[in-house]
């Protein structure tokens, strides 16, 4: 059955901002997470002057800026469109597009950023698009399986260098393209996914919450599908650590506690390397150093609290807002978290959410020991499920 949607969708972007209890809250779209060093900067520099001094990373690979006085979007929205953040103000919500990490750099079948800035500048392109829920969400796999289970409305999924799946709601539509004409077909089918939603109500968020989403999409687009693949579930957590790319060169993978990026680290980010990548995982690739800067590099982001220990609790650790940022919150979730990972007390293999409330924002999808808030202390469950 449709979703009959109760609200409108007010999800949250660079100018359309959302009030909390710590003032305006913004949220940036990253493309496929790809920063250029002077994009990380301007951001920076936002957050020290117009927010909270940080910025937020999201399980979609964007920013966050808390803490906005009333009227700082504007300013915001003009510092992002002089580094091309803000490529489109009418459009500026519905660019979110997850893309494997490291890609073109080490592992996968093809390299996916080619497609990040094909869809990006399709979805701006097209006026009609603006429509678009701010839910939507393309995932780029290029074969490594790491972005294809992570709930996209439409998606690619290389299956060979020279093939790629078109993913609808997650799973495979059997519609096959080559590498060149994937976001083609991808434009496509979301263009299909507004015209079914309207066709529908109108009001749904997601392509899954409509009655036969996939499949009336995949009708739409036409052709002859081939044999469904198995799309890979989505994985726990991604790379930590140092990885060699394939041109010799080393991309350090980082965890950042609870996604709280400050504005110094973004600085020091911006000072290693010329392009940073933002992971759904709430980590940083710092990718292209030369052998003689590894060292350096890690010692630097590791004294400023970046994780390179796959095994450290901080690889699992997740939280929402919590006070004082959010009024429905129930306890400073972030500093409760922190001081549970500090004694060792967060248990061992889980992937454990710290909330503040029944909603559970930013809840990692698939299997999560969610430690809520309640009126009379912390309860504790293990549950199951996909974030919206």
């Amino acid at each position: 059955m449709t979703s009959s949607r109760p609200r409108a969708d007010a999800c949250p972007g660079a100018l359309q901002t959302h009030p909390a209890a710590d003032g305006e809250l913004a949220r940036v779209r990253v493309p496929g997470g790809l920063l250029t060093a002077a994009q990380l900067r301007v951001l920076a520099a936002a957050a020290r002057d117009l927010g909270d001094g940080a910025l937020e990373m999201t399980s979609r690979g964007n920013l966050q800026l808390r803490g906005l006085a009333a009227g700082a979007a504007r300013e915001l929205g003009d510092r992002l469109a002089g580094v091309g953040l803000l490529p489109s103000e009418t459009h500026e919500r519905v660019r979110n597009v997850l893309a494997s990490a490291l890609t073109g750099r080490a592992g996968g079948l093809l390299d996916a950023r080619p497609w990040v800035a094909a869809l990006d500048a399709g979805l701006c392109a097209d006026p009609a698009l603006a429509a678009l829920p701010g839910r939507y969400l393309a995932t780029l796999d290029d074969g490594r399986g790491d972005v294809s289970g992570l709930g996209g409305d439409v998606g690619l999924l290389a299956l060979s260098p020279s093939s790629v799946a078109l993913l609808l709601g997650g799973a495979d539509s059997g519609l096959r393209a080559a590498p060149d004409d994937a976001v083609g077909l991808l434009l496509a089918a979301t263009r299909a996914f507004l015209a079914e939603r309207a066709a529908q109500d109108g009001t749904a968020w997601r392509l899954t919450e409509l009655d036969d989403g996939p499949a009336r999409v995949a009708a739409r687009l036409g052709g002859t599908p081939a044999a469904p693949a198995a799309v890979p579930a989505a994985p726990d957590a991604g790379p930590v650590g140092a990885e060699t790319q394939a041109d010799g060169r080393t991309a350090l993978v980082g965890v950042v506690p609870l996604g709280r990026l400050s504005a110094d680290q973004a600085d020091l980010l911006a000072s290693l390397t010329g392009e940073v990548q933002l992971t759904p995982w709430r980590s940083v690739v710092v990718p292209d150093l030369a052998e003689d800067r590894v060292d350096d590099a890690a010692v630097y982001l590791y004294r400023t609290g970046v994780v390179f220990d796959a095994d450290s609790p901080w690889a699992r650790v997740t939280a929402c807002a919590g006070r004082p940022g959010c009024a429905r919150s129930r306890a400073d979730v972030r500093a409760d978290a922190a001081a549970a990972v500090a004694s060792g007390t967060v248990p061992e293999g889980a992937r454990v959410h710290w909330a503040g409330c029944e909603r559970r924002c930013g809840r990692p999808r698939g299997e999560v020991l969610d430690v809520v808030a309640t009126v009379d202390g912390y309860r504790v469950g293990r549950s199951s499920s996909g974030s919206g």
